[in-house]
């Protein structure tokens, strides 16, 4: 890294989205789906690009004195959220299943971390300018992904009550920005090229919210949980439609945010087949492994070669811009 390259923060999705795919193979070890040890792997990797990314960052952001000015950016200031997100994913399946006391304090940190984070952005968007034109998916981050994966977090580490709030937190602001974003999706201009990929993230509250209702109801899929279903099949068919707009993209570092969107997808269908156990899901099962895992190799092979060729990062500038 050069003294011109900035680090913007939705690299974060880089570890974020590979976290999601531990997440998806962790759950698919526990029911004899697939090698435990590949979610093991995983986990470390994501650990590893999570550490690389935030040194990287925290010097980046202390040579060009940009903290401040990256964190209320409207565009991509919600991406800061993923630094407190991603270790309470990495401690949920890394650490909570080998050390159940340990795991409940990482959690715990987490949450709590994610319960501020969320909180600044919110009064963050109240008090400072904010144009509506530039609202986008990524504003599910803070408080609606946060939310909602840290209840799925609480309910494993047999903390109900804390899951039930943090199950609200992340409802009732996917309800208000979900609204807030789709209207501008469906009545305003066309998201600017390097912010398409985030549509990606339509299909993720949705499944989060499967997650977490799963982990406080127990692993059953009852009306709630079809009724959340149904709302994510929809979404999920809808990005059908939006892959001529995907596929005259150029790579940019937001296409990480199609990872976790549908590693989360994945998990929640996981979901749904160990508890209703179609003919043949084993093996529906597998493809959707196999699929999800196909789809980060591709980005992250991408990613690579961006990296060779010098041409994933931006250079600075006086003041990140939108």
């Amino acid at each position: 890294m050069n003294a011109t390259t900035r680090i913007p923060l939705n690299l974060f999705g880089v570890p974020f989205g590979l976290a999601g795919l531990a997440n998806a193979w962790y759950y698919a070890g526990v029911h004899d789906q697939a090698p435990e040890a590949v979610a093991d792997v995983l986990l470390a990797i994501s650990a590893v690009v999570w550490v690389v990314v935030l040194v990287l960052y925290v010097q980046s952001a202390t040579r060009h004195r940009s903290l401040a000015a990256d964190l209320t950016d409207p565009v991509l200031g919600p991406f800061g959220a993923l630094v407190v997100i991603t270790p309470m994913v990495l401690a949920l399946d890394g650490v909570v299943p080998h050390a159940l006391a340990l795991g409940r304090v990482l959690v715990d940190v987490c949450v709590a971390l994610v319960v501020v984070s969320g909180a600044w952005y919110t009064g963050q968007w109240i008090y400072g300018p904010l144009e509506y034109i530039k609202l986008h998916p990524g504003y599910f981050l803070p408080t609606v992904a946060g939310g909602l994966l840290a209840s799925a977090a609480a309910g494993a580490v047999h903390q109900e009550r804390l899951a039930q709030v943090m199950f609200g937190f992340g409802l009732i602001c996917w309800l208000i920005l979900g609204s807030m974003v789709l209207a501008r999706l469906m009545f305003g201009p066309p998201l600017p090229p390097p912010l398409t990929p985030t549509l990606a993230i339509e299909v993720a509250p949705a499944a989060a919210a499967t997650l977490a209702y799963l982990s406080i109801h127990g692993d059953r899929i009852d009306a709630s949980a079809a009724a959340i279903g149904g709302y994510g099949l929809l979404m999920a068919l809808a990005q059908i439609r939006l892959l001529p707009a995907f596929l005259r993209l150029s790579f940019v570092p937001g296409f990480w945010a199609f990872i976790f969107s549908w590693t989360a997808v994945v998990t929640a269908a996981l979901h749904w087949l160990v508890d209703l156990q179609p003919n043949g899901w084993r093996v529906y099962g597998y493809l959707l492994l196999a699929a999800v895992s196909a789809l980060v190799a591709a980005i992250a092979t991408r990613t690579a070669v961006a990296i060779g060729r010098g041409e994933l990062l931006p250079a600075a500038v006086p003041h990140p811009t939108s």
